[in-house]
């Protein structure tokens, strides 16, 4: 699963600067609107870059794709540049700029948060089963093994497998909280660069893109790994709107098939998110009883955000069940507010 670009403001398209004078606000934007109250170190270090001419001068010669602040944020950490102070992280940067660019132009950005299951469960669960998932840029398929944690929403008792890692979840509004494990016979996923938690180096790239103070969540990373190396999904490497009609043929025709998505159809233009969601409908007909499950920022889909109730809070995605949305979620699964 990939990071969230910050696709909801104005300087940018699908998380793409428009052009080289939209990184300042880019930059700021992420801080204020990412980072602000989630990661102090890196809300103050896209705070100086916006404000740091040498450094967006630098980014300016990437690729429009290839300017994120996570991108940049998660190379530097990668090659052991420092992120506690803008001065240090400035020089280093400056100083190993050939080497973070490379890697910055051979990488996207492919956060692959576990925790994300505690959005999905209370959909999943609910669903007849046994199902079939499929993850529409899944990176390391971490997320496609809801039924192999446990977890803890608000103060209620936790379910699942009691040596399972924990996962806990904040809770508002009428939150259907399940009392059982969904029951998953087939798990495969997409990506256009699938990471393989058997390799130190991909797993060390996941870890690279989870922010500085977010200890819990690399622990989380290094269990779901290890859950997820222990019986690897089925990963396939293209295009979403290319690889899904052909994999999702292969899912057994007695589950129901679940496509889901968290944080990628940020990524496509809009015919890209208009072929996607034909493809969905196509599908649908197709195979009776599939279900799409989508997990992305407000305006990304056009059906989701046409039926929201109200408004998004700041910086929350929208959880939406065949385009009609639930709930408002946290980015990395920190919390869900049912609608």
């Amino acid at each position: 699963m990939r990071a969230a670009p910050p696709a909801a403001y104005g300087t940018t398209v699908h998380g793409i600067p428009r052009s080289d004078e939209a990184l300042a606000r880019t930059y700021h934007d992420f801080a204020v609107n990412e980072a602000a109250g989630r990661s102090p170190a890196y809300e103050r270090l896209c705070r100086a870059v916006s404000a740091d001419a040498e450094v967006l001068a630098l980014l300016g010669t990437l690729p429009l794709a290839k300017r994120q602040p996570n991108l940049l944020l998660g190379a530097v950490r990668l090659l052991g540049g420092p992120v506690d102070d803008y001065p240090a992280f400035r020089g280093w940067l400056l100083e190993h700029w050939p080497a973070a660019r490379e890697q910055m132009l051979a990488r996207s950005t492919q956060t692959n948060e576990a925790a994300r299951c505690a959005l999905l469960l209370p959909v999943l669960a609910a669903l007849p089963q046994p199902l079939a998932l499929l993850e529409v840029g899944a990176s390391a398929g971490l997320c496609l093994y809801p039924d192999r944690f446990r977890y803890r929403y608000g103060d209620r008792d936790p379910i699942g497998p009691a040596g399972g890692p924990l996962l806990a979840c904040t809770v508002d509004g009428p939150t259907p909280v399940p009392d059982r494990l969904p029951h998953v016979v087939w798990r495969a996923g997409i990506d256009l660069n699938p990471l393989d938690v058997t390799d130190p180096a991909d797993v060390r790239w996941l870890e690279s893109l989870i922010w500085p103070e977010h200890h819990d969540r690399r622990e989380r990373l290094t269990a779901a790994a290890a859950i997820a190396a222990a019986d690897p999904p089925l990963l396939v490497r293209g295009d979403l709107n290319e690889a899904l009609p052909r994999l999702a043929e292969q899912a057994p025709a007695a589950a129901t098939l679940v496509v889901f998505h968290t944080a990628v159809l940020a990524y496509l233009d809009a015919a890209g998110v208009d072929r996607f969601t034909g493809q969905l409908t196509e599908l649908t007909r197709r195979r009776p009883g599939t279900v799409w499950l989508s997990n992305e920022a407000p305006r990304v889909v056009p059906q989701v955000a046409d039926r929201l109730p109200r408004p998004a809070p700041p910086g929350r995605f929208v959880l939406a069940v065949d385009g009609r949305p639930v709930a408002f979620t946290m980015p990395h699964g920190q919390g869900v507010d049912w609608l």
